[in-house]
């Protein structure tokens, strides 16, 4: 394939392959939902140790896990499983969630799909502008929810919270 098609075609793959979102606060409330925390896996573990890592290399303070931030990260990683589809689709719900029920200020999120290890998918956003941006932010919380499809790709959410 020729170079300059090479480059295009690799930009659009990077763009689909994961995402982030980031949004401050502002006055709109929901109504707090059902609220549901899965097991913690080794792959999440994984990861919140390297994003830690990374902020710590950094001099930046490490991030607290917050079980609330994984329920709400479920949420949206369970409907991108169901729909097949990497997305920030309903961000503003998940958003005013944690303004409701953690206190948050600011919320941001980063999400990915098939990456088979915690490395992999930690090392592509640190080399992606925007995701880097939200693991390095002015956050205090973190956690993240990673499923696997019914193909086996894993897809994940993890999002950032300053209190």
């Amino acid at each position: 394939m020729k170079p300059t098609l090479l480059l295009p075609m690799m930009a659009l793959i990077a763009m689909f392959t994961f995402s982030c979102s980031s949004e401050d606060i502002d006055d709109q409330k929901l109504d707090p939902s059902a609220i549901h925390t899965p097991a913690t896996k080794a792959i999440e573990v994984e990861i919140l140790e390297l994003i830690n890592a990374h902020r710590i290399g950094m001099d930046l303070q490490p991030l607290n896990n917050l079980s609330i931030i994984k329920s709400v990260a479920f949420t949206h990683t369970d409907y991108m499983v169901t729909v097949n589809q990497v997305n920030h689709d309903n961000f503003f719900k998940r958003k005013e969630s944690l303004v409701n029920n953690a206190d948050a200020l600011k919320v941001s999120e980063n999400v990915a799909y098939s990456y088979t290890t915690a490395e992999t998918v930690v090392k592509a956003w640190l080399n992606s502008p925007g995701h880097k941006a939200n693991i390095e932010g002015d956050f205090t919380d973190f956690d993240i929810s990673a499923e696997k499809n019914s193909e086996g790709k894993w897809y994940f959410t993890n999002i950032f919270i300053k209190r």
